[in-house]
């Protein structure tokens, strides 16, 4: 069961969520967080998918697709360091309210989108509300005690798997009635949620924990560059393992839709209905095997096994000959993620102090961010240089070098769990 953490004035031992009003409340911040990640990804996974299709009816090529992919990212590694900042001295609910206001626009643009830099411009606003994933991570860290996190952490992103699931599908459905409906729809569907999050997303940290915050005169990137300088610090540690896993897990999916598209004939009415198997097996794995797996190795043993289950998944993809041995090969992946991502990011959390908790979810995704630029760039350019199954390898290479990292790591202890919990 996950327990939340006491409230700085409650000054009381951790409870379980039946065991007050106080753990009650918390848990249920947790649960409308949960409710609203899973929105925000259903829109997000609506155009997504579709956005390479769009792309090369503009006749754009796979390097011009990997530039529009990375856009995203572009804006995301500027705005996640600055929304980790703000969150930590104004509170973590403006930071997220602002997020999906700026989701609303990017969505309608890309409804709107008749030229390539229409869908640039439309992945610039994206990512810069994009940023505030590690506010999110945040949040969580917030209202659940150490010991949990990485299930808690588990259960947003089995959230956000959902979406993923689902969005793609609702995206493919809605294409059928025009190239202007997936991005309109996504924009309603985001405009509610953000309704949703003003009237019913409570803030986490009080006026006195966001008046103690340090007003620092240091420029805003001071952090990202402590951990560039110190490598060998814990933080800086899980920081760089969780950039490079994303960087080998986002070239394979920046090429996705290109390849099933060259090598099985998906089309942007069919393409959703692989997210939709890829979802339903992460949200399988996030929200029911993670918290047990946790529990059995560990969060830095779950780091290792995902590192090693992702590279299988990544250099095996080109072996598939038909559908149906893809089908079998693509579980590895969503596997994978599902280990290594949550478990990194309770990794991140615990050897963080709490003042600067914000700063290094943000510090985190802007190192994400860099790996999500990098990523599309090298695997559109590999892609279209040499040839289609060249960008799997790739990844699968760099995702290696990843495990080697994990195993040269002390494994962190974890934090004492109450009796009775």
């Amino acid at each position: 069961m996950i327990r939340v953490a006491a409230s700085p004035e409650g000054g009381g031992s951790s409870k379980s969520p039946g065991g007050s009003g106080e753990s009650r409340d918390q848990l249920r911040r947790l649960w409308v967080l949960i409710a609203l990640s899973f929105v925000d990804m259903i829109g997000a996974l609506m155009v997504l998918p579709l956005m390479p299709y769009y792309a090369l009816k503009l006749r754009a090529t796979p390097e011009q697709i990997g530039l529009i992919t990375a856009a995203f990212s572009i804006a995301q590694l500027v705005f996640a360091p600055i929304w980790g900042r703000v969150s930590d001295r104004y509170g973590r609910r403006p930071a997220l309210l602002i997020g999906l206001i700026a989701s609303t626009i990017a969505y309608a643009v890309f409804g709107l989108a008749t030229s390539l830099w229409l869908l640039f411009f439309s992945r610039i606003i994206q990512g810069a509300g994009g940023g505030t994933t590690g506010v999110a991570q945040a949040y969580v860290a917030d209202t659940i005690k150490p010991g949990d996190r990485a299930r808690a952490l588990g259960w947003l992103s089995a959230a956000s798997a959902l979406g993923v699931s689902i969005g793609p599908v609702i995206g493919s459905f809605a294409a059928h009635f025009g190239r202007e409906a997936p991005g309109f729809l996504a924009a309603i569907l985001c405009l509610l949620n953000a309704i949703f999050a003003w009237r019913w997303l409570p803030e986490t940290r009080t006026a006195a924990e966001r008046d103690a915050v340090p007003r620092s005169k240091k420029p805003i990137w001071h952090a990202a560059w402590v951990v560039f300088r110190h490598p060998n610090q814990p933080v800086s540690r899980f920081i760089y393992i969780y950039g490079a896993g994303m960087l080998g897990f986002s070239a394979m999916t920046s090429i996705l839709a290109l390849y099933l598209n060259s090598r099985f004939g998906v089309t942007e009415q069919t393409i959703g209905y692989f997210f939709l198997y890829v979802g339903v097996l992460s949200f399988v794995m996030r929200s029911v095997l993670l918290g047990p797996i946790v529990e059995r190795i560990g969060e830095m043993g779950a780091v290792r096994v995902g590192t090693i289950t992702l590279t299988i998944g990544l250099v095996l993809y080109p072996a598939a000959t038909n559908l149906w041995v893809l089908a079998a090969i693509i579980p590895l992946v969503p596997i994978g993620t599902a280990l290594l991502f949550p478990a990194t990011t309770a990794l991140m959390s615990r050897v963080s102090s709490k003042d600067e908790l914000g700063v290094t979810m943000g510090v985190a995704q802007t190192f994400a961010g860099v790996a999500r630029v990098i990523a599309p760039l090298l695997a559109t350019s590999s892609y279209q240089r040499f040839g289609r199954s060249s960008p799997f390898f790739v990844a699968g290479f760099i995702v290696a070098i990843v495990g080697v990292l994990a195993f040269r790591i002390v494994p962190v202890p974890r934090p004492a769990r109450a009796e009775g919990t």
